[in-house]
């Protein structure tokens, strides 16, 4: 496989051109749209309700499909596409402790208590169709 170098003078991938963005499946665009956009201070980018939306959060993309998207159709073998899992976007931000006091009030789910390790604090919340978002402040 041919290795091209980019500008900044690092190898880059013949085909793989850069991250386009993390897709979650949804059950109501509109409704995750305004979770990310009013909680968590994404941007719309694009939408085709009912089923697509981008949100963006500076150059990172969430990729929210419902019902009826492309990415949200059967695998071959029938599998469908749920929401949910472990595997997650993990948000960096700053003073963590507050942050969560404040989407408390707001009624967000949370699916663990604020946790503290070497690297820094964590917590988790859920969108509203149970797609998992990691809160994460990196230790000082």
């Amino acid at each position: 496989m041919v290795q091209a170098m980019d500008p900044r003078g690092s190898e880059r991938h013949e085909f793989v051109e850069h991250v386009h963005g993390v897709r979650y499946q949804v059950k109501d665009v509109a409704r995750s749209v305004a979770f990310y956009t009013q909680h968590l201070g994404f941007k719309r980018r694009h939408q085709q309700l009912p089923a697509f939306a981008n949100v963006s959060l500076g150059d990172d993309q969430l990729l929210l499909s419902g019902p009826g998207a492309s990415g949200s159709r059967p695998m071959p073998s029938g599998e469908h596409q749920e929401p949910g899992g472990w595997n997650r976007l993990v948000l960096m931000v700053t003073d963590l402790p507050r942050f969560v006091i404040e989407l408390k009030r707001a009624g967000l789910r949370f699916r663990n208590e604020l946790e503290t390790g070497p690297g820094g604090r964590q917590i988790q919340i859920e969108d509203p169709d149970g797609n998992p978002i990691e809160l994460f402040e990196p230790a000082r």
